[in-house]
This record gives structure tokens, C-alpha cells and sequence, in this order.
């Protein structure tokens, strides 16, 4: 990077799977060599959950420049959270509800930050729609719609052109979203947008219909060919986001809806196929406005986002 940077922001992004940490300049470009990732996981206790941030973190730490120090530090994590007590309580992470991950992030960069710089924790979803505005496709949109279609499904909002966090900084939480009936006394969980749409629970689908592959990989090339149970699993999955997608803008009358992660390229045209079902479900006209596009943001984008939350604090809600 330019030897001319001198802010730099530390950002933590955790999830289901993995967490990461980088150091991250005002332009959002990550200093190189300063990115880690070590993997999480429903199965991570909580101790070593709490071992694979201190390592990115310090990782991160070490490629600071002698004598700089931290403008900020920057955290997404997977929700729920509490922005008041600076807990998280990850659905995929059940060893940590009620976890303090501020305080352990602000601990171990203590040494590192300048007088009164902000630690500063949001949910994963928020962090992406922030980044979306800042330097992704939704750049200069009042009201938009950031989501990632992956191993979950998450989502931010920006509405008239301030990050909406909502009274407990979860707002966005659009994977849980019920849209499909189910009995009465059945668990709620299973009606949500994650169940139906995500990945690995789009290939469990298809698995309980006869199909016989095992990866989102294996799904995309029989997709491709034309296998019925493929076929069906990604457009159900894809109707699903659309629906999500159209009940999110006829409650907020959106602009854009901003898609991104793994599974969102699961087909060529998956965003197609979102965009049919937006044109489909709104009952209200003025819901389908709403422009369907492709994220703008690279595999960085947790972390550009988690370090927004600092650059970009202005747009907090």
C-alpha cells in the first residue's frame, strides 16, 4: 500500500465458519499481508472460538507500522447481537451466547489504538450494507438492500441514506425471515429464508428429493445439465429470495437489492431467477421497482464492511 496512508482501522469479521481480521486503509483496501483466517464452527468450543480471534487478531496487529497507531476498530459478527453490551450469541455458534467479543477484540488491540478510538461492533449483515454503500454496488442509493446467499443468509439495510440498525443493532436479520407455512407447534426455524435458500440447506433438499450429489458444486454442474431435482432446488431457493426480497421493499419501498456470497453463483442466472420472483410476489406495485443486482464487493467485503463501521461512522443509525 502507499506509503502516504497513515489511518489504518483494524476490522474483525466472525461467522459460522471462519473469522478473519485485517488492517484496512481509509480507501478500503486491506494492507497486505495482514489478513488471517482461521475457521470456526458449530462444533468450536468456546475457548478455541475465543483462540481463533486472538490469533487474527495479533496477526492483523503485527503488520502495523512502527510508531502508528490505530484510528478505530471495526467488528461484524454473525447475529444476534448486543450493541449495549457488546455481546454476540451466533446461530452457528452455539458455545457462545452472550459472548463478550468487543471487550476481547478491544483487549487485544489495547496497545495498538490511538486516545479514544472506537471499537466499534455491528452485525455481519449491517457491516455488508455499509460496505455496499461505501464502495459496492448500492454507492450513492438512499434505500438499499445488501444480502449474502451463502452457507447462511444475511442482510443490511440503508434507508434514506443512514445504516439502520434497529433498537438492538439487529435490523437486517432477512435470513430469518419466515416465508413458508408450516404446521402449528412445528419449530419456526424451518420456515425461515436460511432453511429454504442457503446452501448447504439447498443441497440437503435436494438430497431428501433422490438427488445424489453432496456440494454446492456438484448442484451447479447438474444444474447446468438440466437435472430435475437441481433445476428445482436452485429456483426454489432463488423464488425464496425473491420473495424475501419483495417483502423487504414493500415495507421499506427500496431502490436496489444488492446480492452477493457463494450460492448467489450457483447458476448463471440466479439473479434472473431472483428478479422473476420480485416481478411476482409484491401485491403492491411500487414494490416492484426495485432493481435486483450483483454485489459489488469482492471475497473481502466482511472485512471492508467491518472496517466501515469506523470509516464511514457518519451513516451509523
Amino acid at each position: 500500500m502507499s506509503e502516504e496512508v497513515n489511518d489504518l482501522v483494524l476490522a474483525v469479521d466472525l461467522g459460522g465458519t471462519k473469522v478473519e481480521a485485517a488492517l484496512v486503509s481509509a480507501a478500503g483496501a486491506l494492507v497486505e499481508g495482514s489478513r488471517d483466517r482461521r475457521p470456526t464452527g458449530s462444533a468450536s468450543s468456546s475457548d478455541e472460538l475465543a483462540q481463533a480471534v486472538r490469533d487474527v487478531v495479533r496477526h492483523a496487529l503485527a503488520s502495523l507500522p512502527a510508531g502508528r497507531l490505530l484510528v478505530g476498530v471495526g467488528i461484524g459478527s454473525a447475529g444476534p447481537v448486543d450493541l449495549l453490551e457488546g455481546t454476540v450469541s451466533p446461530i452457528n455458534l452455539p458455545a457462545w451466547r452472550g459472548f463478550g467479543l468487543r471487550d476481547l477484540v478491544r483487549e487485544l488491540a489495547a496497545d495498538s489504538l490511538a486516545a479514544d478510538a472506537p471499537v466499534t461492533l455491528r452485525l455481519d449483515g449491517v457491516s455488508l450494507a455499509l460496505a455496499e454503500h461505501w464502495v459496492g454496488a448500492t454507492q450513492g442509493i438512499e434505500n438499499a438492500l445488501a444480502m449474502t446467499v451463502s452457507t447462511g443468509v444475511g442482510g443490511g439495510l440503508i434507508v434514506n441514506g443512514r445504516l439502520l440498525s434497529g433498537g438492538t443493532g439487529n435490523a437486517g436479520h432477512i435470513g430469518q425471515i419466515q416465508i413458508a407455512d408450516r404446521p402449528a407447534g412445528e419449530n419456526a426455524w424451518k420456515a425461515t429464508l436460511e432453511v429454504i435458500a442457503s446452501g448447504p440447506n439447498v443441497v440437503a433438499w435436494a438430497r431428501e428429493q433422490g438427488w445424489q450429489g453432496e456440494r454446492g458444486e456438484d448442484l451447479a454442474r447438474d444444474y447446468a445439465a438440466g437435472e430435475p431435482i437441481a433445476v428445482a432446488a436452485v429456483r426454489r431457493s432463488a423464488n425464496a429470495v425473491g420473495e424475501a426480497i419483495s417483502s423487504v421493499a414493500t415495507l421499506l419501498d427500496l431502490d436496489v437489492a444488492a446480492i452477493g456470497g457463494g450460492f448467489s453463483r450457483v447458476s448463471d442466472d440466479y439473479l434472473d431467477l431472483v428478479r422473476a420472483s420480485v416481478d411476482e410476489a409484491p401485491v403492491n406495485d411500487y414494490a416492484r421497482r426495485v432493481r435486483v443486482v450483483k454485489s459489488g464487493l469482492s471475497d473481502e467485503s466482511p472485512l471492508v464492511g467491518a472496517a466501515a463501521l469506523v470509516w464511514k461512522a457518519d451513516l451509523l443509525g
